[in-house]
């Protein structure tokens, strides 16, 4: 069995992810203690299975809210549950088996050995990467070094570890980064607030329809909030921009 962490849990937003998200805990409960679960309004069944699941498993906790707010405000209302409770440190992934359990070892190691920094995630695709999601990230992750002077290896992926009095500190200074421009938002501003961003290498898959993957991603919707997102933080970083070359000009201090 797992021993129970003091400092950093395992925190997954889930909304409809089907039967994905067994999987998904699963794995982190074998790598991991606590696991947490927010339902952020799930409407497909999922949040009975896993309140039955938490009842057997102290390891695992589920929060549930009752509507849909955004993969963002999921993780908002998981750390303010968590910093309550002593947490210092969250380690995000996705509901939908994507991210790997595996890896959480590692990740949460890194955080130990270096908490005041940015933990992230970078992904190595296998075949089942859609090509046209892989070259939009690049499009993403090219502006979000544009806007930090450099350091982020991947903007969108999810699986990350955040401090979370820092990830606290920026979402409540910012009315965004509740919906799908949470994760490109969040390592843009925590960088700002001086984090070291470290990138570390994790596979992902994507899931077939007929093996269980499930997409809310909007095209249309999902990349103008995206664009906006951007358009926003280009304009703010060029009043950073001679404060994120000074920083990375003189050691860190964290």
């Amino acid at each position: 069995m797992v021993e129970r962490s003091a400092t950093h849990l395992v925190l997954i937003p889930s909304y409809n992810p089907g039967p994905a998200v067994y999987e998904t805990v699963r794995g982190a409960r074998q790598f991991w203690n606590p696991v947490w679960v927010v339902v952020d309004g799930s409407t497909d069944g999922t949040a009975d299975v896993l309140r039955g699941l938490a009842k057997t498993d102290s390891g695992l906790r589920v929060l549930t809210l009752p509507q849909n707010q955004g993969k963002g405000a999921a993780v908002l209302h998981g750390i303010r549950a968590a910093a309550a409770d002593g947490y210092t440190h969250a380690l995000t992934m996705d509901s939908d088996a994507q991210h790997p359990a595996a890896s959480i070892p590692e990740f949460m190691a890194r955080s130990m050995a270096a908490r005041g920094s940015l933990i992230l995630g970078d992904p190595v695709f296998d075949a089942s990467a859609p090509r046209i999601r892989v070259m939009g990230r690049k499009l993403s992750n090219g502006f979000a070094n544009l806007e930090t002077a450099g350091g982020i290896g991947d903007s969108l992926f999810g699986f990350r570890v955040y401090p979370i009095a820092d990830l606290a500190a920026v979402m409540r200074d910012s009315p965004w980064m509740r919906r799908f421009d949470f994760d490109p938002e969040a390592a843009v501003r925590l960088v700002w607030r001086g984090l070291p961003p470290v990138n570390v290498r994790a596979p992902v898959r994507y899931l077939k329809r007929e093996e269980g993957g499930v997409s809310h991603f909007n095209y249309y919707r999902d990349n103008a909030l995206l664009t906006w997102m951007h358009t926003r933080l280009v304009l703010e970083s060029l009043l950073r921009l001679p404060i994120l070359l000074l920083r990375k000009a003189m050691p860190s201090r964290r």
